[in-house]
C-alpha cells in the first residue's frame, strides 16, 4: 500500500500527527567529518517539507549544536505547522560532570540551550537521547512534567534505554498524573532486529509511537558495500566498529535482489519494511544530498509481493530469546492449553502488533 509524506500518523497514545518518515538532521552540518554544508542542508529540508513531510528529528549535541542551530534558521517562516523533536542527555562541555546525564540540571539547561540554537519558544517532543543508569525515574519524569508544565515542552519521549525501565516510567508517570511518554526512538532496521525481542512490544502495549533511527544500518543496507571493501569515513566507521560481516552483507544482498525486482533501490526497499511495519510509526531517514533524500522518499511508493515481505522476514530473522521462545514451544502450548481451542488475542498476533490509524 503506497502512501505519501502528507498521509499523517498518530505518534503513540497522542494526538499529535506525524509524517510517515521523519527528516534525521544528524547530517545537518560538517563538523563530524561528514554531513552536508548550509545550502545543501536547506535543499534538504526544503525538499522534505515541500513534499509535505512535517516530522524533524535533531538532538542538542548533533554536530556539535549546528543541526540545530540551521534548523533554526529554516523553520522561521513555518515554525507552527512543524513537529520539531530533539533530545537531551549527551554531554554539552567535556570535563563538566552535570553537563550530560537525564538529571534535572542536565535537562533545564540543555531545553534551554536548544531553544536558543532553535529560535523557538517550544519544542514539540522532547527525547531522553541516552539512559544514564543514574538519575531516578521521578526527577526524570517530574523533571519533563515540569517543562510540559511551562509550555517550554509539548511532548515528552525516550530513546536507548532498557524495556523495563521505560514500561517503568509509564506506569510511574500514569499513576501520577505525569505527563507520558508519547514516542520511542530506537535503532531497528532489517540487519538489527533485536527490538523486537521487548521494546517494541513494550511500546504498543504502553502507548508508544517508534521512530527508528538508522533504518538503513549506518548505509550497509543501500547495496554500496557489495563491490568490495568500503570507502570513505561513513563506511570505515561502519567497517570499525564491526558491522560488516559475512551475515549482514547477505541479508543485504537479499535486500538488494528484491529492488531488481521491483525496480526500486535496496534504501527504498529496506525503509518500505519499515513502513509496512504494523509497529512502526516513522522512521528516521537522513541524507547528505537532495538526490539521496529524494531516492528515499521513493520508498512511500514501494508494494512487496507476499512472497519478497517474505524472503526479507527470514533471511534477517532473529532469535526472540528466553522467556520468548519458550513461550512459544510445542511444550508449553501443551502444557497449558492441552487440546483447548481459544480465539487469538491481539497480543498473540504479532510482537510488532496492529497498524494504528492513519489520518488523510
Amino acid at each position: 500500500m503506497t502512501s505519501t509524506l502528507d498521509t499523517y500518523r498518530l505518534l503513540g497514545r497522542s494526538g499529535l500527527r506525524v509524517s510517515p518518515l521523519a527528516l534525521g538532521t544528524a547530517t545537518f552540518g560538517t563538523e563530524w567529518g561528514w554531513g552536508a554544508e548550509k545550502a545543501e542542508a536547506r535543499k534538504l529540508f526544503d525538499t522534505y517539507v515541500e513534499r509535505g513531510g512535517n516530522f524533524i528529528d535533531t538532538a542538542n549535541t548533533y554536530t556539535d549544536g549546528s543541526a540545530e542551530r540551521l534548523l533554526g534558521e529554516f523553520t522561521r517562516d513555518n515554525r507552527e505547522s512543524l513537529v520539531l523533536a530533539t533530545k537531551y542527555s549527551t554531554l554539552r562541555r567535556p570535563g563538566d560532570p552535570n553537563s550530560t546525564g537525564a538529571h534535572r540540571k542536565s535537562l533545564a539547561a540543555s531545553v534551554e540551550a536548544s531553544l536558543r540554537r532553535l529560535g523557538t519558544d517550544y519544542v514539540d517532543l522532547l527525547f531522553l537521547h541516552v539512559w544514564d543508569f543514574t538519575t531516578p525515574v521521578e526527577e526524570i519524569l517530574r523533571g519533563l512534567d515540569d517543562l510540559v508544565s511551562r509550555g517550554k515542552v509539548l511532548y515528552v519521549a525516550i530513546s536507548n534505554a532498557p524495556a523495563w525501565q521505560i514500561s517503568r516510567m509509564q506506569a510511574t508517570a500514569d499513576l501520577r498524573g505525569w505527563s507520558p511518554l508519547v514516542a520511542l526512538q530506537v535503532e531497528y532496521n532489517l540487519i538489527n532486529r533485536a527490538a523486537e525481542r521487548d521494546l517494541i512490544p513494550m511500546a504498543r502495549t504502553m502507548g508508544l509511537g517508534v521512530t527508528p533511527y538508522s533504518p538503513l544500518a549506518g548505509g550497509l543496507l543501500t547495496g554500496k558495500y557489495g563491490a568490495g571493501a568500503p570507502s570513505g569515513a561513513r563506511e570505515s566507521f561502519n567497517a570499525g566498529l564491526g558491522m560488516v560481516t559475512e551475515r549482514n552483507l547477505a541479508i543485504a544482498d537479499v535486500v538488494t535482489e528484491v529492488a531488481g525486482e521491483l525496480g526500486n533501490t535496496p534504501a527504498q526497499v529496506a525503509l518500505a519494511w519499515l513502513l509496512r511495519n504494523p509497529g512502526v510509526t516513522a522512521p528516521i531517514i537522513g541524507a547528505r544530498t537532495p538526490e539521496q533524500l529524494e531516492g528515499n522518499l521513493g520508498a512511500l511508493e514501494v508494494e512487496f509481493t507476499d512472497a519478497q515481505a517474505t524472503r526479507l522476514e527470514e533471511a534477517s530473522k532473529i532469535e526472540l530469546g528466553y522467556p520468548h521462545d519458550l513461550l512459544a514451544g510445542d511444550h508449553i502450548r501443551a502444557v497449558t492449553r492441552g487440546n483447548l481451542k481459544f480465539e487469538p488475542s491481539h497480543e498473540s498476533q504479532s510482537p510488532l502488533g496492529t497498524p494504528r490509524e492513519q489520518l488523510g
